[in-house]
Formats: structure tokens, C-alpha cells, sequence
């Protein structure tokens, strides 16, 4: 078994799935590959069984239906505790996260650093193919992220991550209900309030070429008062 592991989330995305699981396994590095598929009517998950045939490497994890991404996220992480990796990683399955940056972040890692995050902002503003206002928004909702809750980083919201295994470890996944870019934040939040080093790697993010965008104004909203409970959450000495 390898020591690193990266997590894709699929819904929909048959466009996309196969071009993600051949970049990182052209890498050259030892690392396994779970999809968390949530029954996607496309065909994703049979597409992701074909490969299988060719890659010992990638596995599987069917849902039942549209669960979410913090949700599938969660139920990434606990299967990837139970197996004893190292290193375990988010990624999305857009190709908007290069997967030939994935050895940085594993690298930066073994220097020590418990969450390392893959970042649009930390050296400028890398990111292609945004229309403005999608741009403003999200450097906004990062700005006001990190007003609010203090976070020492300039991407709180971003989705491409190497945790250590102990920063899951030592957050109750059962607790995490959140979803889409709150997820993000409140696992960064509560990393981050537990003691453990964040640090971030600059990336280029390129929104996806194929297939829909899963922005919804429902997740927008959720963002905006998560930042408020886990504020409030963290001054009372609830937060877990």
C-alpha cells in the first residue's frame, strides 16, 4: 500500500475522470487514488471500474445518491485512516487542480507542515478562465473568511490539500456536516485551532473545461454563516 492517498469526489463527471486518474499515475510517485463516486447518472463510477482493471492503485467508493462534497470528503477520510496513510490529499475532479502539483504539497508535508494547501492567492491571483465577477467573489469570500475567523492564510476556501493523517485524527469527522466551500473553510478553521501548522503552496487553478459547474448560491450562503458559528463556536470552547 502506498503512503499517500488523494481523494476525488465525483458526481458527473465522465468527461473528466479518466484524464484525472492517468495524470496522477504518470507522476511516478507511490500514491493511491479513492473516487467517491454519489451514483452519478453518467456513467462515472463504471468508467472508473474499467480503469481498475488497469491501475491496482485506484479504488472505488460507491454512494447511494448526491450526498455532498464534505460528506464525501468524510467518508473519504475515514476510509483512508482505517488503511494507515500518511499523507491524505483532496482534489478535485474538474482538472481546475493540476495533479502534477500533487508532489509538492505531499513535499512540503514531509518538511513537516500538518496542512498544506494548494492556493490560488498566496502569490498574486492565479486563476484562468474566471469571469470577473466568479473572481471578486471568490477573493471576497476569502477576504471576509479570514476577517471573521482570523485564518493565517490567503485561500481559506481552496479544495486542493495534503493533510498529515494526525490533523484527522484528531478532528470528530462526525461532526462535520458542512459542505462545498464551508467545508473547506471549517476544516482549515479547526486544523488550525487544534494546534496544527498550515502553509500554503501557490498553484494555478483553471476552471473546467468539461462538464457543469457545481456552484449553487446554497452553498454561497452556507460559507457565509459558517464562518460566524465557528467563530462563535471557537470564543465559547465548543469547538471539537
Amino acid at each position: 500500500m502506498a503512503e499517500s492517498l488523494v481523494i476525488v469526489p465525483t458526481y458527473n463527471e465522465k468527461d473528466n475522470i479518466q484524464t484525472v486518474v492517468e495524470r496522477v499515475n504518470a507522476l511516478g510517485v507511490d500514491i493511491d487514488i479513492l473516487v467517491v463516486d454519489d451514483n452519478s447518472p453518467d456513467g462515472t463510477a463504471e468508467i472508473v471500474k474499467e480503469l481498475q482493471t488497469k491501475y491496482e492503485n485506484l479504488h472505488l467508493m460507491e454512494r447511494v445518491g448526491k450526498l455532498g462534497l464534505g460528506s464525501a470528503y468524510v467518508a473519504g477520510f475515514k476510509w483512508a485512516l482505517k488503511r494507515d496513510y500518511e499523507y491524505i490529499l483532496e482534489m478535485d475532479a474538474d482538472l481546475s487542480h493540476n495533479p502534477f502539483d500533487i508532489p509538492r504539497l505531499i513535499n512540503r508535508a514531509k518538511e513537516g507542515y500538518d496542512v498544506v494547501i494548494g492556493s490560488r492567492y498566496c502569490n498574486g491571483v492565479n486563476v484562468i478562465h474566471w469571469p470577473i465577477k466568479r473572481l471578486i467573489l471568490s477573493y471576497g469570500a476569502n477576504k471576509y473568511t479570514r476577517m471573521v475567523t482570523g485564518l493565517p492564510i490567503k485561500d481559506c476556501t481552496s479544495g486542493f490539500k495534503c493533510y498529515r493523517r494526525e490533523v484527522l485524527e484528531s478532528i470528530d469527522l462526525e461532526r462535520i456536516k458542512s459542505s462545498g466551500y464551508s467545508f473547506q473553510i471549517e476544516m482549515k478553521f479547526r486544523a488550525w485551532k487544534k494546534g496544527f501548522s498550515l502553509v500554503e503552496v501557490p498553484i494555478i487553478f483553471e476552471e473546467r473545461s468539461e462538464g457543469r459547474s457545481k456552484m449553487t448560491k446554497a452553498i454561497i450562503y452556507e460559507a457565509v454563516f459558517m464562518v460566524w458559528k465557528l467563530k462563535i463556536l471557537s470564543l465559547l470552547g465548543l469547538l471539537k
